[in-house]
C-alpha cells in the first residue's frame, strides 16, 4: 500500500513503471464568508454575498457555483461560441442584461464587479420567465440561464439537452454542499488512501454506469455506442473515483462533470497525487475522470470493452482540467 511519506513504484503492464511521489505541498484556501460553503477566490466572495441575495431563486453558493461552472472565476473566460467573461454572457445577452454594477458609468463584461450583479440580475429575471412552468423553479431557471427561457417553456421544464441536463446537475450538486464556514481539499493522506483504493480495483471490468461508494455494481444501459453494463459489475470512470474516494471519508457526486463542479481547479504544473483529471470541451461536457498517480500518468476505469488500468494522462486530446477533490461532508471509513 502506498504511504504519504515514501515513494512506491507501480508496475504498468510488464515493461513500463510509474513513480509516484506524494507531495506534501498544502493547496492555500481562501477564507470563506459563512454564507458560503463553497471555495471562491477571494476578491469575489463580498460580490458573490452581496448579488446572491437578489431575489428568492439565486443564493450566494448557487451564484457561486454558477461561476465555477461557467468559467471557473476566470474573468477573461471566452467561449468557443463567443460567450464572454466571468458569467459567460453572449454579447446580444449582455447587452440586454448588462448592469453597471460597481457604479464607474460603463457596463463592462469582463469586469466582474459588473459581471456578477448581471449574472445574478439575470437568473432572476429568468426566474419569472419560466415561474410558471411545472417542477423545481430554480432547476428552471438554471437550465433557462443555459438554453433559454423559451426552451424551458417548449419542453415545460428541464430540456432533453445533454448538455443543459449535466449543467443544472452540477451546479445544484455543487450548491448543495452544507455549509461549513471553509472547503478542505483533499489531503495527501485521503488522496494515498484513494489511490490505495483504485489499485486493488485494477482489472476489474467498465461497467456503463456501474460502480458506487462500496465497489463495483451493475451499471446501466446505454453508453453513448450503445454499450449496456446491465449485465456487467464494474466501474465506469466516474464510479471508479467516487468509490476510491468514499475509501478516503470524501463523498463525490456521480457523474465526471458533477465531480469536477465539487472539486477545486489546479493548474496542470502543481497537479498533485490524487488529483482528478477531466476530459472534454467544456465543464458540461466533461465525459471522462482519472486520478492522477504523478508522473503524467493515471488510474481510470477507460470505456467499455476495457478495464480498470493505469493510462498516460495524454491519452485523450481533450484533457480539460485537473481539480482536487473536496471534503465537505465525508466522513472515515
Amino acid at each position: 500500500m502506498l504511504r504519504a511519506s515514501t515513494a512506491v513504484t507501480i508496475g504498468v503492464g510488464a515493461t513500463a513503471a510509474v513513480l509516484v511521489a506524494a507531495l506534501v505541498q498544502g493547496a492555500d484556501d481562501d477564507p470563506l464568508s459563512t454564507a458560503l460553503s463553497l471555495t471562491v477566490p477571494s476578491q469575489y466572495t463580498t460580490l458573490i454575498e452581496d448579488a446572491g441575495n437578489t431575489c428568492s431563486e439565486v443564493t450566494p453558493n448557487l451564484l457561486a457555483a454558477l461561476l465555477t461552472q461557467e468559467s471557473g472565476f476566470n474573468p477573461k473566460a471566452q467561449s468557443g461560441v463567443g460567450a464572454e467573461g466571468i458569467a459567460q454572457f453572449m454579447p446580444s445577452t449582455w447587452e440586454a442584461h448588462g448592469i453597471d454594477g460597481n457604479g464607474d458609468g460603463k457596463r463592462d463584461v469582463w469586469d466582474p464587479a459588473d459581471a456578477i450583479p448581471s449574472a445574478a440580475k439575470y437568473l432572476c429575471e429568468i426566474a419569472k420567465d419560466v415561474k410558471d412552468v411545472p417542477g423545481n423553479r430554480q432547476s428552471n431557471m438554471l437550465a433557462a440561464y443555459n438554453a433559454g427561457s423559451g426552451a424551458v417553456r417548449k419542453y415545460g421544464g428541464i430540456p432533453p439537452y445533454k448538455e443543459t441536463q449535466n449543467y443544472v446537475k452540477s451546479i445544484q450538486a455543487l450548491a448543495d454542499q452544507p455549509s461549513s464556514g471553509k472547503t478542505v481539499t483533499a489531503s495527501v493522506d485521503q488522496a494515498v488512501t484513494a489511490i490505495n483504493a483504485a489499485v486493488e480495483m485494477l482489472g476489474t471490468p467498465y461497467s456503463w454506469g456501474g460502480g458506487n461508494a462500496n465497489g463495483p455494481s451493475t451499471g446501466t444501459c446505454c453508453s453513448p455506442n450503445g454499450s449496456s453494463g446491465t449485465k456487467i459489475s464494474g466501474f465506469d470512470c466516474s464510479g471508479l473515483t467516487l468509490y476510491a474516494y468514499a475509501r478516503a471519508g470524501i463523498s463525490l457526486p456521480r457523474t465526471a462533470a458533477q465531480q469536477y463542479a465539487a472539486s477545486e481547479p489546479v493548474k496542470k504544473g502543481e497537479a498533485r497525487l490524487g488529483d482528478l483529471v477531466f476530459y472534454g470541451s467544456g465543464p458540461t461536457s466533461i465525459h471522462h475522470v482519472g486520478i492522477y498517480i504523478g508522473g503524467g500518468w493515471m488510474i481510470d476505469a477507460p470505456r467499455p470493452g476495457t478495464k480498470v488500468r493505469y493510462d498516460r494522462i495524454d491519452v485523450m486530446s481533450d484533457l480539460f482540467a485537473i481539480a482536487r477533490p473536496t471534503s465537505r461532508s465525508s466522513k472515515e471509513i
